[in-house]
C-alpha cells in the first residue's frame, strides 16, 4: 500500500519535458519541485531534439534508460511500467506551442500536469485541456508562480475578508528591458521563441508577462472582469510581436483595473508591481521586494507588513505559504515551489483515491489558465480594433 490515511508513503514522482541545456525555467520547476523534499525528478524529455534530451539527462541525475527522446515516448514507456516505478506527474517546461500536446499526452496516459504559462498556443487548446482535466480528475496547476509569495497570500485573504472594504481600482503591472534591441536577431533562444508567432501565440509581452500581471489582479482580488480595451504596440521595428501594452478592464462590481506590460523599458528586470484600492484601505506589493507589503489608510501612519509567519498581523494563508523565520528573505524559488507545494496536496489525495477540489484552488488551476488564454485573445482583438471594447468574462472565470 502506498496510502495510510491519505497520507503518501513515499516521495511523488516527477517527469520534466523541456529543461534541457539552454534553458531557465526548466532547472527553476526541477529545483522548485524538490524543494520540500515531496518528490523526485526521475524522467524526462528534456528537448525536443532526442540527442540533446538524452544528453541532458546526467545534469538532470536522470537515469539513461528514462531520458526519452521524446514526450510521447515518455508518456507510452512510463505508462507501462508497474504503478510503483511509474511517474505521477507531468511537469510541461517547453515554449507555448507545444504545452497543449504535451499536457493532452500527459493527461490521457493518467499522469498530473503542472504546465507553464500561458497553459496553451491558444483558447481552443485552453478550453479543450480543460475538458481533458474534468474526463481524467487529474490535478492540473499552471506555474503562475508570483500567486505563491506568502505576502500575495496574506493580500488575498485581507481583500477577501473585507479588510480593504469594496475594491474599486486595480493597477498591475510587469515592467521588462531586456527586449529594448532586437535581442532575437541574435542566438539568444529565449528572445527568439518568445518573438516568434508560430511558437508564443497571439501576443508577445503580454503573452508572456501581461498574463502574469492579469493573474495577480485576479488571484489577489477575486474580482470578475467583464471588458477589456487594449492597444498592443511593437516599438522595435520589424518586431512581429507586441513588446508593450496596456489594458483597462471594466470589473463587474464597476470598478476598474489597469493592466501594463513592457518589455522595452530601460534598466528594468522582472519588475511586477500590484496596487489595489477599497474603500477603507490600499495595498501595493512588489515582486522585486516581495517580503514588504504596504498598507494604507488616510489618517493613519502607513503599515508595512512584513513576511513574518510568528506575526500576530500574518493570517493563516500567509504563514502557510512561509518556510523561513522572519529576516530571512523568500523569493522566487519558494513561491515557485508553493504552487508544487499545494498541488502536491491534492495529488496525494488523488492517489489516495479521495475526492478534492478541482475549481476552488490556492494554486493555479486549469481554469485559471483557460482564463489567461482569453485574456489574451481579447487583448489582441480589442487592439486589432483600435481599442475597441470585448468582453472578457469566461464561462470559466472562478472568483
Amino acid at each position: 500500500m502506498e496510502t495510510t490515511n491519505g497520507s503518501l508513503n513515499r516521495k511523488l514522482r516527477m517527469a520534466l519535458v523541456g529543461g534541457g541545456q539552454g534553458s531557465f525555467i526548466g532547472r527553476v520547476h526541477a529545483t522548485a519541485a524538490v524543494l520540500d523534499n515531496r518528490a523526485v525528478l526521475v524522467a524526462g524529455a528534456l528537448s525536443s531534439d532526442a540527442a540533446r534530451a538524452k544528453a541532458s539527462a546526467p545534469s538532470y541525475d536522470i537515469a539513461s534508460e528514462r531520458a526519452y527522446g521524446s514526450f510521447q515516448e515518455l508518456c507510452e514507456k512510463e505508462a507501462a511500467l508497474p504503478a510503483d516505478k511509474r511517474i505521477d506527474f507531468v511537469t510541461v517546461a517547453t515554449p507555448n506551442h507545444t504545452h497543449f500536446s504535451v499536457a493532452k499526452a500527459a493527461l490521457e496516459s493518467g499522469f498530473n500536469v503542472i504546465c507553464d504559462k500561458p497553459m496553451t498556443f491558444d483558447l481552443a487548446q485552453a478550453e479543450e485541456l480543460a475538458r481533458l482535466v474534468e474526463k481524467s480528475g487529474a490535478v492540473f496547476a499552471v506555474s503562475h508562480n508570483y500567486t505563491g509569495y506568502p505576502l500575495v497570500r496574506q493580500a488575498r485573504e485581507m481583500i477577501r475578508s473585507g479588510e480593504l472594504g469594496e475594491i474599486q481600482a486595480i493597477r498591475s503591472n510587469y515592467i521588462q528591458g531586456w527586449l529594448r534591441t532586437r535581442l532575437e536577431e541574435s542566438d539568444q533562444k529565449q528572445a527568439a521563441w518568445r518573438t516568434d508567432p508560430t511558437k508564443s501565440g497571439a501576443a508577445g509581452c503580454f503573452g508572456d508577462i501581461g498574463t502574469h500581471a492579469y493573474n495577480l489582479a485576479r488571484y489577489m482580488t477575486g474580482l470578475l472582469p467583464d471588458q477589456v480595451s487594449c492597444h498592443l504596440k511593437a516599438f522595435e521595428p520589424g518586431r512581429r510581436l507586441d513588446d508593450y501594452g496596456h489594458a483597462v478592464i471594466r470589473l463587474e462590481n464597476g470598478g476598474l483595473a489597469t493592466v501594463t506590460a513592457s518589455q522595452i523599458s530601460h534598466g528594468r528586470e522582472n519588475d511586477l508591481f500590484i496596487e489595489v484600492d477599497g474603500t477603507k484601505g490600499a495595498l501595493s506589493w512588489r515582486q522585486e521586494n516581495p517580503n514588504e507589503m504596504i498598507f494604507r489608510r488616510n489618517g493613519q501612519p502607513h503599515a508595512i507588513y512584513t513576511r513574518d509567519p510568528n506575526a500576530s498581523f500574518m493570517n493563516a494563508s500567509g504563514k502557510a505559504a512561509c518556510r523561513l523565520p522572519s529576516g530571512h528573505p523568500e523569493a522566487f524559488f519558494e513561491a515557485f515551489a508553493n504552487v508544487y507545494r499545494f498541488a502536491y496536496d491534492d495529488m496525494v489525495k488523488r492517489a489516495a483515491g479521495q475526492s478534492f477540489e478541482h475549481r476552488d484552488t490556492v494554486y493555479p488551476n486549469v481554469y485559471d489558465g483557460v482564463e489567461g488564454m482569453y485574456f489574451i485573445q481579447q487583448c489582441v482583438a480589442s487592439s486589432a480594433h483600435n481599442g475597441a471594447w470585448l468582453p472578457l468574462k469566461h464561462p470559466a472565470a472562478r472568483r
